[in-house]
C-alpha cells in the first residue's frame, strides 16, 4: 500500500506527454485548482468507469474553476485511443518513461505491479495539495470527496 503525499504539501511540478504529441505541465495551471486522478490502466473496467464518471461531472468541477488531469503509466497513443473510445474531455497524461516517475513523486505507484495507484489529489491555486485519497484498486472512488475538497477551497 502506498503512502500518498498528504495535504499541506507542495505538489511536485511535472511535465508529461499527452495525446497529439503535446506536453502539459502542472505549473501551467497555477492560479486555479487542479484535480489529479492517478489510475492503473486505460481500458480496465474500473478505470473506464471512473474516468467516464469524472467526464460526466466535469461541468461541476469546472464550476469551481478546477481542471482535471488523468495520469497513468500507459503511453500517449493508448491514452488517445482510450479517450476517443470513452469520449473523454480532459487530458490524459502519460507517466510512461521513466515509468511511473511522477506517480512515485506523489506516493501513488505500485512497484510490484508497475502501475499507478487509484489515487486522487486536489491541489489549490497556489500548488498546495489540500486533499488526497487512496482508493482500493478494484473500487471506483466516485467524485464526492473531490467535490467536497473543491467546495472547501471556495469557502
Amino acid at each position: 500500500m502506498s503512502t500518498l503525499l498528504p495535504p499541506k504539501t507542495r505538489a511536485p511540478d511535472f511535465t508529461l506527454p499527452t495525446t497529439g504529441g503535446q506536453t502539459l505541465s502542472l505549473s501551467a495551471f497555477r492560479g486555479k485548482p487542479v484535480i489529479l486522478a492517478f489510475y492503473p490502466a486505460d481500458f480496465s473496467p474500473v478505470c473506464g468507469d471512473e474516468m467516464a464518471l469524472f467526464n460526466e461531472i466535469l461541468p461541476e468541477f469546472r464550476q469551481y474553476g478546477a481542471e482535471l488531469l488523468g495520469i497513468s503509466v500507459d503511453g500517449a497513443w493508448c491514452h488517445g485511443a482510450f479517450a476517443t473510445q470513452r469520449n473523454l474531455h480532459f487530458p490524459l497524461l502519460a507517466d510512461f518513461e521513466p515509468k511511473g516517475a511522477i506517480a512515485k513523486l506523489y506516493g501513488a505507484y505500485r512497484d510490484k505491479e508497475g502501475i499507478c495507484e487509484r489515487a486522487l489529489f486536489v491541489i489549490d491555486k497556489n500548488g498546495i495539495i489540500t486533499w488526497s485519497y487512496l482508493s482500493p484498486l478494484k473500487e471506483n472512488p466516485g467524485a464526492d470527496g473531490i467535490l467536497e475538497a473543491l467546495k472547501a477551497l471556495s469557502n
